[in-house]
C-alpha cells in the first residue's frame, strides 16, 4: 500500500513540473528587420470582407501606405544622431485582416518569440520580444489588443482607434493614441447640427464599440441641444446583406433629411452601394472621422449619394522626405513577401493591360486601376493618419530616449513632450489621448473628381441649406401642442386663446395678467392715486383750519405722499416684465408701504402722547415732538431701505420664463430670486401693522372728537386682513394670478388707509365746514 502512494506521489509530483508553452503558433512577420529595440506594428492590409467583391485588387493601400510610413519613420529615427544615438531600431509589421481573431494571433506572435514553442524553467516569466506596438486601424481591433497588452505592460500607441471608451485607464493602461478621443468629436457635430438648425435627424452607426461609444456621447450631447432622433440604425461589415436592406427601408421610410452617420469606412461602403442601387437622393449625410476623409468612399456612383457630406476630419501635415521613400520602393528590397508581391503584381498586370489591350474598356478600366494604385499610395497630399504612426513612431522613441535605469518605456511615454511637425507639440494626458483638433470638410466636386474642401460649404439640394424637421414652426398667433406618443420636436399647431399670445418659436405666451384684468387694474391704480392727490390738495386749502392742525398736518401729508406711491407701485406689476420691473416692484412696494404705515404708526403715538399731556403735571409731548416723529418715520424706512439693499446686493429679483405651471405655455415672470429676503421684507411690515394696531385698539376709547384712533384701528384692521390673506393666496396661485392678487392686495390696503382715515376729515371740510372749528374739534371736556 505504501508503495502504491510513493508511486502516485511520484507520478503527480512530474506532472506539475512547470512549463511554458508559447501564446500562438507561428506567425511570419510582412515585413521586418533587426535593431536593438523591436518596435511592433499592425496594419489592415487586407479587408476581411467578402461583401465587397467590386475591387480590381484586394490589398489596402491606404495601410500599405502606413506600414511604410512606420518604416521610414524608424529609419529616420535610426539616421538621426541626436535620438537614441547608441540604439537602433528594428520592426516587426503584421496584417491583421481586419479580423479581431488575426490581430490577437499577430500580437501574442510579437509578444513572443516564433522561433521558440516551449519555455521550460521554474517560471513563466519571460521579456517580450518587443518594446512597444504601433496599432491598430479600427477600436474593435485595438479594444482587443489593448486588453491583452495590458498584463505585460507594454504600451500600445494606436494611430486611428477613437472610441472613447479606450480613455478609461483602468481597464486600458497602456494604451495610447496619437488621434483624438470620439468624445470631442461628438461633441463637435452636435454643435454642428445645431448650427444649421436641423432638429430631427437619423443616426447609424457601427456595431462595435467605436459605433456605439460615439453614437452615445452624440445623442446626449445633441439631445441637450433640443435635436430630436428619429432613429437610429446599427450596420456591420460581419452582417448579411438583409440587414443592410432593412436599415435601408428605414431610411426610405424616415422623413428627416439629415444622417448621422458614425460608422467606419468598410461598414459604410456596403450601405451605400445598397443606397445607390435604390436610388435614394436628397439627404444630408454627416460623418465621423472614420470616413469623412476616405476618398475613396465618393468615387463614381457614391458622389450622387454622398455630394455635400459634411464632417469633422483630423488635421493634415506634411511629412519631409516621404514621398520620396513611397516611390522609390522596389520587390528586392523585400524577397519573398507576399503583400510587397501583391503590390507589385497589381501595377505589372495594369501597366500591362493598359499597353497591350485592345478593348477599350479594359484599357479604362485598367489605367483607372493604376491611377488609383498611384493615388491612394504615393499622393502625400492627404497625410492625416500617416501623421499620426509617424508621430507616434517619435513619440515611442523618444520614450526610449528619455528612459532610466528604473524606468519602463510605458512610464516613459507617459511624459513624454516634444515639439514636431510644423511646430506640434506632442503629449499624452492622463488618460492616454492626445489633443483634439479637427478640420471641417465638405464634399465637393471638380472636373477632377471629387475633393475635400474646408470651410466652404456646399449643398447639392437646390443650393440651399436643407431643413430636417418633424414639424414646421408655428407662426405668430399659435402654439405648440404635443403629438401623443412622439418626440418633443414633432408638435401641432393651436390657435392662441383670447388673452394669450405666442412669438414666432412658436411657444404659448402668456402675460403676467391678460388684458381686461390689467385694465381695470390700472383704472383703479390710477383711481386711487388721483383721490389721495386731491384729499392732499383739500388738506393743503385747509391746512390752517383746526381739524387739519389737530390730525398733525405734517405726518398727514407724509402719509398721502406715501399713499401715492403706493398706488402708483401697481403700475410696476402690470404689463411684461423685466430685470428692472422686477427689482423696481418689489422695492418700492416694500418700502412705500413701510413709510405710510410708518407715518400711522406715529400718528397713533402722537394720538396717546396728546391724551396723556391734558392730564395735570403731564409734559410727555416734549418726548416726541415734530422733529422725533420725522426721525422715527425716517429710521423705520430707513431699516427696509436697507433690508432692500442687501436683498438685491445678494439675490435680486430677476426676470424669467415660467414653463412649469402650464403646459406647452411660457408665462413671463418676476423670480424672487430669494424668497428669504423677500418673506423678511413682508414680516417687517407685518410686525409694524400689528404695532400700529395694538396701538390704535389701545386708543380708540379716547374722546371722539379730540383723535382719530378709532379711524386708525378700523383701517389697520383690513390692511391686516388684506395682507393675512394675500399670503396663502400668493403662494397657492398658479402662475399669471400672483402678480394679480398681489396688486389686488396693494390696492385694497391703500383704499382701507385712504378711506378710513381721511373720508371723515373731508367729510366735515367740504360738507360740514361750521364743525370746523376748536371748540367742535376739542369738543366735550374729559370726564
Amino acid at each position: 500500500m505504501m508503495q502504491i502512494s510513493i508511486l502516485l506521489m511520484a507520478l503527480l509530483t512530474r506532472a506539475q513540473e512547470p512549463f511554458c508553452r508559447s501564446l500562438s503558433k507561428s506567425v511570419l512577420p510582412v515585413f521586418s528587420n533587426d535593431g536593438d529595440i523591436i518596435i511592433g506594428g499592425i496594419f489592415s492590409f487586407h479587408n476581411n470582407n467578402i461583401l465587397l467583391t467590386y475591387s480590381f485588387y484586394s490589398l489596402n493601400l491606404m495601410e500599405f501606405q502606413f506600414a511604410q510610413t512606420m518604416i521610414f519613420a524608424i529609419e529616420e529615427i535610426n539616421n538621426n544622431t541626436a535620438l537614441l544615438p547608441d540604439l537602433s531600431l528594428g520592426y516587426k509589421i503584421y496584417g491583421d485582416c481586419s479580423s479581431v481573431n488575426l490581430a490577437m494571433a499577430a500580437t501574442m506572435a510579437l509578444v513572443n518569440d516564433e522561433n521558440e514553442e516551449i519555455v521550460s524553467g521554474s517560471n513563466c516569466k519571460k521579456s517580450s520580444t518587443i518594446y512597444a506596438l504601433i496599432g491598430l486601424s479600427e477600436s474593435p481591433l485595438s479594444i482587443s489588443v489593448a486588453t491583452f497588452l495590458s498584463p505585460f505592460r507594454i504600451p500600445m500607441v494606436s494611430y486611428f482607434a477613437t472610441c472613447a471608451c479606450l480613455s478609461n485607464r483602468n481597464e486600458y493602461p497602456t494604451f495610447f493614441r496619437t488621434i483624438p478621443s470620439d468624445y470631442h468629436q461628438s461633441k463637435a457635430l452636435a454643435k454642428l447640427v445645431k448650427q444649421f438648425g436641423w432638429t430631427w435627424i437619423g443616426v447609424i452607426q457601427s456595431d462595435n464599440d467605436y459605433g456605439i461609444y460615439g453614437t452615445a456621447t452624440f445623442i446626449e450631447a445633441v439631445q441637450m441641444e433640443g435635436v430630436c432622433i428619429e432613429y437610429t440604425a446599427a450596420i456591420s461589415r460581419y452582417n448579411p446583406l438583409e440587414q443592410y436592406h432593412e436599415t435601408v427601408n428605414i431610411i426610405k421610410q424616415s422623413t428627416s433629411k439629415v444622417i448621422i452617420a458614425f460608422t467606419s469606412f468598410i461598414d459604410l461602403e456596403i450601405l451605400i452601394q445598397e443606397i445607390a442601387l435604390q436610388n435614394i437622393t436628397g439627404l444630408q449625410w454627416i460623418g465621423s472621422e472614420g470616413w469623412i476623409s476616405n476618398v475613396k468612399l465618393p468615387a463614381n456612383e457614391m458622389y450622387r449619394i454622398l455630394g455635400g457630406a459634411l464632417g469633422f476630419a483630423i488635421t493634415n501635415a506634411v511629412i519631409p522626405g516621404l514621398k520620396e521613400f513611397l516611390s522609390n520602393i522596389h520587390p528586392s528590397d523585400t524577397p519573398a513577401n507576399s503583400v510587397m508581391d501583391e503590390f507589385w503584381e497589381n501595377i505589372f498586370n495594369c501597366t500591362f493591360i493598359s499597353q497591350n489591350a485592345t478593348d477599350t474598356n479594359k484599357l479604362c478600366e485598367a489605367a483607372k486601376q493604376l491611377s488609383d494604385i498611384n493615388n491612394q499610395y504615393t499622393d502625400v497630399s492627404d497625410l492625416r493618419i500617416a501623421k499620426n504612426i509617424y508621430k507616434g513612431m517619435y513619440a515611442i522613441a523618444h520614450a526610449l530616449h528619455d528612459m532610466s535605469i528604473c524606468r519602463t518605456v510605458l512610464d516613459s511615454l507617459k511624459k513624454v513632450n516634444f515639439t514636431m511637425m510644423q511646430g506640434e507639440s506632442i503629449f499624452f494626458d492622463g488618460n492616454g489621448d492626445t489633443v483634439a483638433q479637427y478640420e471641417l470638410l465638405n464634399w465637393q466636386i471638380n472636373q477632377e473628381g471629387v475633393i475635400h474642401e474646408y470651410l466652404s460649404l456646399f449643398f447639392p439640394i437646390s443650393f440651399k441649406v436643407p431643413r430636417s424637421v418633424c414639424s414646421k414652426s408655428c407662426t405668430p398667433g399659435t402654439f405648440k401642442a404635443a403629438q401623443k406618443g412622439r418626440p418633443s420636436c414633432c408638435y401641432d399647431c393651436i390657435l392662441c386663446a383670447d388673452g394669450e399670445i405666442s412669438n414666432t418659436t412658436g411657444w404659448l405666451l402668456i402675460k403676467n395678467i391678460n388684458n381686461s384684468i390689467a385694465i381695470i387694474l390700472t383704472v383703479f391704480t390710477l383711481l386711487g392715486a388721483c383721490l389721495t392727490v386731491s384729499v392732499a390738495f383739500v388738506f393743503f386749502c385747509h391746512r390752517k383750519t383746526p381739524i387739519v392742525r389737530a390730525n398733525n398736518s405734517e405726518l398727514s401729508f407724509l402719509l398721502l405722499f406715501s399713499l401715492t406711491l403706493c398706488f402708483l407701485c401697481s403700475l410696476t406689476f402690470i404689463g411684461q416684465p423685466s430685470d428692472w420691473s422686477c427689482i423696481l416692484r418689489h422695492t418700492v412696494f416694500g418700502i412705500t408701504f413701510v413709510m405710510c404705515v410708518s407715518c400711522i404708526l406715529a400718528k397713533t403715538i402722537v394720538v396717546l402722547m396728546a391724551f396723556n399731556a391734558t392730564r395735570p403735571g403731564a409734559n410727555v409731548m416734549k418726548w416726541f415732538g415734530p422733529l422725533r416723529q420725522r426721525l422715527s418715520v425716517f429710521i423705520l424706512t430707513f431699516i427696509q431701505a436697507f433690508m432692500c439693499t442687501v436683498w438685491l446686493i445678494t439675490s435680486p429679483p430677476f426676470f424669467s420664463s415660467n414653463i412649469k405651471s402650464y403646459k406647452h405655455k411660457v408665462i413671463f415672470e418676476c423670480d424672487l430670486g430669494s424668497t428669504v429676503d423677500f418673506y423678511i421684507m413682508l414680516g417687517y411690515i407685518g410686525v409694524l401693522s400689528a404695532l400700529c394696531f395694538m396701538l390704535s385698539f389701545l386708543a380708540r376709547k379716547l374722546p371722539d372728537n379730540f383723535n382719530e384712533a378709532k379711524f386708525i384701528t378700523f383701517s389697520m384692521l383690513i390692511f391686516c386682513a388684506v395682507w393675512l390673506t394675500f399670503i396663502p393666496a400668493y403662494i397657492s396661485s398658479p402662475g399669471k394670478y400672483t402678480v394679480a392678487v398681489e396688486i389686488f392686495a396693494i390696492l385694497a390696503s391703500s383704499f382701507a388707509l385712504l378711506f378710513c382715515i381721511f373720508t371723515p376729515k373731508c367729510y366735515i371740510i367740504l360738507l360740514k365746514p361750521e364743525q370746523n372749528t376748536k371748540k367742535s374739534v376739542i369738543g366735550k371736556k374729559l370726564e
